[in-house]
């Protein structure tokens, strides 16, 4: 399904969590949406992790909430009184990144839900997070939400972080595994690892990631951070670059992939740890 653009008609309230300071708005065709805006501390690379990893999420079955972009015009927020929101909302006209609000629901705690995340669901969302780096998906900060019991996957704005700096983004770096992901919160509760890497990455063909990264809108690739100039002449550079790096990742042999099921295998075969006793 295409990636839908809403207006932004109302600014709800704040989501007080993380540096980014995402909030809950409203538009008039699709209700209401949790935005990340292009104003806030890390910019629109941020909104492009978003969009990238979110979509190819989507493409491959992973439980993500609808996304589309929002539109803020040059009104938008005008009546806000926190100053701090006031800039926010001023740097982040034009397009920024949504994704459904989920009314009740709850965070993931990895004892108490682990009963919602079946072995072959935890092993993909291990697999693809260990492709797309995403450092944000530990017991600490999980990432996931719960609703109408089933798991969510959402605030992917910290991954891809090689984006950061292109200069080094050969392909050397695109093919190097990912440690983290022994952290990961979900794997414990993962099932093959292998399997998951035969299942899922067939699906991103070349294809499939260029219609991902054809969703990215110009003005995001070409957005410059900290008044510096955009990393490339031109959007379709830009893209070029993604798919690229993207593509080498997926080649065999896997070193992510690879780290990942180590992991797996290391994690199998340590005892249990008593847990904290919590209230």
């Amino acid at each position: 399904m295409p990636l839908p653009t809403y207006t932004a008609t109302r600014y709800v309230v704040p989501l007080r969590e993380g540096g980014s300071l995402p909030a809950v708005l409203d538009t008039d065709e699709a209700g209401l949406f949790v935005a990340k805006f292009r104003g806030a501390g890390q910019g629109a690379r941020a909104l492009i992790a978003e969009l990238i990893v979110g979509r190819l999420a989507q493409r491959l079955g992973l439980p993500v909430p609808e996304m589309a972009l929002l539109h803020l015009d040059a009104a938008f927020g005008r009546t806000e009184r926190d100053p701090e929101i006031q800039d926010i909302l001023k740097g982040s006209r034009g397009f920024n990144v949504g994704l459904a609000y989920l009314d009740g629901a709850f965070n993931f705690d990895p004892v108490a839900a682990a009963d919602f995340v079946p072995p072959e669901l935890a092993a993909d969302i291990v697999w693809f997070d260990a492709l797309v780096t995403n450092i944000d998906r530990t017991a600490r900060n999980p990432n996931i939400l719960l609703w109408q019991r089933r798991p969510w996957l959402i605030d992917h704005g910290a991954a891809l972080y090689f984006h950061h700096n292109w200069d080094a983004a050969d392909a050397a770096r695109a093919r190097t595994p990912f440690a983290p992901i022994k952290d990961h919160v979900l794997l414990p509760l993962a099932g093959d690892l292998e399997a998951a890497d035969a299942r899922l990455a067939p699906q991103l063909t070349e294809a499939a990631l260029r219609e991902t990264l054809e969703e990215v809108p110009d003005e995001l690739l070409m957005d410059a951070v900290e008044g510096r100039e955009p990393p490339f002449a031109s959007a379709e550079a830009n893209r070029a670059a993604y798919l690229d790096y993207l593509t080498e990742r997926l080649r065999l042999p896997r070193a992510f992939a690879e780290e990942a099921a180590r992991a797996h295998q290391r994690r199998s075969t340590e005892q249990p740890t008593a847990l904290p006793y919590r209230r």
